[in-house]
């Protein structure tokens, strides 16, 4: 066996199909078939029980998708050991975040980063809440920056940004005047709201009271969407304090305080614990804290094989 049939038969268990692993592995389905009975054939063993279209894992099949996920990470690990036998690191982080964190969380992280590790390449993969916790449990990302909580106890969290929801609205909205907002101040305004996500079920919970009552004229998916709509008097809608600051100190939108306690959003930086840091992975761990709005902590160096615990900020 070889390391890219252990990768072919890893990348069917995820995604339980030999047809979408085809497409992922960028193979033909009989060429991903052919690497599994050569599996087969070696481990004298069926790894695979074919139920009409589905397929499961059979018990040997369990015990050696456990033993190829370790074969792999050592040889990452073999690699990444090898890369810090150079004086600067060397290889790539792949980091899952949404789109708006990208543009208003990241960019000064990435540059601080790029100064201290400029021949590491960062490749950010663009998703959105559960799927960003999907691709750090599965190995897709190293990293994931995410809303929290985050329940999933194979996760290390590390609390980096705290932030305010907000009504947005036209700075000439009726709403825009007021020092808060409640839930009972939205009747009747047309309501431009996140289509899913963490924030999308809060408010849901903080409208609850007047749900029956509500005039929900769109659902949108994108923040810079959001903030033209309200320009354009199409409705109110909510957003983090931090993406619409600028066009709030332009005067061209206005944002309000949630009552009658403001909804904080907070961010956490997310990553298996049974993950082996290289030097880089630290590195970047360092920076986003050295950038951290709750960082309680001084900075540590990436010489050490893990971060300090007391730098680990709870999320509770």
């Amino acid at each position: 066996m070889d390391l890219d049939q252990l990768r072919t038969f890893l990348e069917i268990v995820r995604l339980k199909s030999f047809s979408k692993a085809a497409e992922t592995c960028f193979r033909t389905q009989p060429a991903i078939s052919a690497q599994v009975r050569q599996l087969e054939q070696d481990l004298q063993a069926s790894l695979f029980d074919r139920l009409g279209t589905r397929i499961a894992l059979t018990p040997a099949g369990k015990i050696f998708a456990e033993y190829a996920e370790q074969i792999l990470e050592l040889r990452k690990q073999a690699q990444d050991a090898i890369n810090e036998l150079e004086r600067a690191p060397r290889g790539e982080i792949v980091i899952g975040a949404n789109e708006a964190t990208c543009i208003y969380v990241l960019p000064q992280v990435f540059s601080g980063y790029k100064e201290k590790f400029p021949n590491v390449q960062l490749h950010v993969e663009r998703s959105y809440g559960s799927r960003i916790v999907e691709a750090v449990l599965d190995n897709q990302a190293d990293f994931g920056i995410t809303q929290l909580p985050i329940a999933e106890k194979r996760l290390q969290v590390v609390r980096i940004h705290s932030d305010e929801i907000k009504l947005l609205a036209p700075p000439d909205h009726p709403l825009a005047g007021k020092a808060s907002v409640a839930a009972t101040d939205l009747v009747g305004h047309p309501l431009l709201m996140p289509k899913s996500g963490t924030t999308r079920t809060r408010l849901n919970d903080w409208l609850d009271v007047v749900e029956p009552d509500l005039n929900i004229s769109m659902e949108l998916d994108a923040t810079e969407m959001t903030k033209r709509f309200v320009m354009a008097g199409l409705g109110v809608s909510f957003l983090a304090a931090s993406h619409c600051s600028e066009e709030v100190a332009q005067g061209k939108l206005a944002a309000v305080s949630l009552g009658p306690e403001p909804m904080m959003r907070r961010l956490g930086l997310i990553y298996r614990k049974d993950k082996s840091l290289s030097k880089a992975a630290l590195g970047f761990i360092n920076v986003i804290l050295e950038h951290a709005e709750e960082d309680t902590a001084p900075a540590k160096t990436a010489a050490s094989t893990r971060p300090d615990r007391a730098r680990l900020v709870s999320q509770r």
